[in-house]
């Protein structure tokens, strides 16, 4: 049996733009959906049930919320198939979700839950469970194109080593079932040489520092791209700071795509910079791959 797309739901329009999005993409895998509630999940973002906070108030309107947006999955999903249930598990969110990660194809949360700081924040629980999962996890933020699909491209960042495997596997699957083309960026800097006095040789390292990005690129797609050799990669070397050239290539992409190096025993948020920046910041929505090393 298939492993569900699990989608955090919290009432939030952030959560319910989640759950849009990801009945569209298990349409596109033909995955299971799984909505799930944390129980706890306003005292970590903030605020408290309208009902009020005592335990009966909370499961009413935790079932309300859950009902409410499997319904919206179903009918948003109409005669495509999807399959949809829905759970409230008596927990904080972030614990119900780095559970079910487990036995999960992905994790979908939105980018601020209920009690979320207006602008471009991301919340609590998305930042814990996007750190720390074990499975994929895509939070659904950015423009209303981007999130309906409508730039027609995967965007995947490529790091150094080992660090991209999954993340560019995870990518060509996602361009693959959109049917559009994945753009792979490798991002270099150029070397500053204060004592040079020859901006020839400044040129020459420059150059040196591109085509190994280029190489770098080229190793890292050889293998997954021939075995999805039906989509088209552009491959993308690009100056700058590699937060700054994807920020820069996701405002035209339905998602992108980064690796988050994930070590065995690290019990803290295993992030990095370039993950952190993009889920706060991107104009798309952000998928993080645990990359085990």
């Amino acid at each position: 049996m298939e492993r569900p797309l699990v989608v955090g739901v919290d009432g939030s329009e952030g959560s319910l733009r989640a759950v849009d999005w990801a009945v569209d993409e298990a349409l596109r895998l033909g995955l299971p959906l799984r909505l799930v509630y944390g129980s706890l999940w306003e005292r970590y973002e903030g605020s408290l049930p309208s009902l009020g906070d005592d335990q009966s108030a909370e499961g009413a309107a935790a079932e309300g919320i859950v009902a409410s947006c499997v319904a919206r999955a179903r009918q948003r999903g109409g005669t495509g198939g999807v399959q949809v249930s829905g759970d409230v598990l008596p927990d904080d969110a972030v614990s119900v979700l780095l559970h079910v990660a487990h036995t999960s194809t992905a994790l979908v949360t939105g980018s601020r839950g209920r009690g979320g700081v207006a602008g471009l924040l991301l919340g609590s629980v998305s930042l814990a469970v996007a750190a720390r999962a074990a499975c994929p996890v895509i939070v659904v933020r950015g423009e209303e194109r981007n999130r309906q699909g409508a730039c027609d491209r995967v965007v995947v960042g490529v790091g150094g080593g080992a660090q991209s495997t999954a993340a560019i596997r995870y990518a060509l699957r996602e361009a693959r079932a959109r049917d559009c083309a994945l753009f792979a960026v490798r991002a270099w800097r150029r070397p500053a040489h204060k004592h040079m006095d020859s901006p020839l040789a400044v040129d020459d390292s420059a150059i040196a520092q591109e085509d190994r990005a280029s190489a770098v690129l080229t190793d890292a797609l050889r293998d997954a791209a021939r075995e999805y050799s039906q989509v088209d990669v552009v491959r993308r070397v690009r100056e700058g700071p590699a937060h700054k050239v994807l920020l820069d290539m996701a405002t035209d992409a339905d998602l992108v795509v980064v690796g988050a190096v994930r070590r065995e025993g690290h019990l803290g948020l295993q992030l990095g910079r370039v993950a952190h920046v993009l889920l706060h910041h991107a104009r798309c929505p952000v998928a993080v791959i645990p990359e085990r090393v």
